[in-house]
C-alpha cells in the first residue's frame, strides 16, 4: 500500500538547505519516493494552528520504504541538520479510505 508523507517546517536557520535538497533528493527518488509537492504556496481554510512556512508531500510506495530512507545512515547527516535547523513537523499517511467508499489510484 502506498504511503504519504507530508511534512510542515519552519526554517529557524537556511544554512543547510540548499544542500539537504540538492543531496536528499536524490535519495528520496532512489528508495523509490516521490516528490508531489515542495512549497511555500499553501492556503489554510481552517484550524487554529498558525500556517507552516514549508509544506512537503512525498508519495512512497510502502510505509516500509518510508521508514528504511528515514531511518538510513545516508539519510541521518541531512536530517540531523533538518531537525537542528527548522522546526518540524513530520506524518507518514497510510494510502488508504478506511470507509472504502473512494476510489483510491494505485
Amino acid at each position: 500500500m502506498k504511503c504519504y508523507a507530508i511534512a510542515e517546517m519552519d526554517i529557524t536557520d537556511p544554512s543547510w538547505v540548499q544542500e539537504y535538497v540538492e543531496r536528499v533528493t536524490p535519495l528520496v527518488e532512489a528508495r523509490g519516493g516521490r516528490f508531489l509537492a515542495r512549497t511555500l504556496k499553501a492556503e489554510k481554510l481552517e484550524g487554529e494552528r498558525e500556517k507552516s512556512q514549508i509544506y512537503l508531500l512525498i508519495e512512497w510506495p510502502s510505509r516500509e520504504a518510508a521508514v528504511e530512507f528515514y531511518e538510513s545512515e545516508e539519510y541521518r547527516p541531512y536530517l540531523e541538520a533538518r531537525v537542528a535547523g527548522a522546526r518540524n513537523e513530520l506524518v507518514l499517511v497510510a494510502g488508504e479510505d478506511v470507509t472504502g467508499l473512494a476510489s483510491l489510484r494505485d
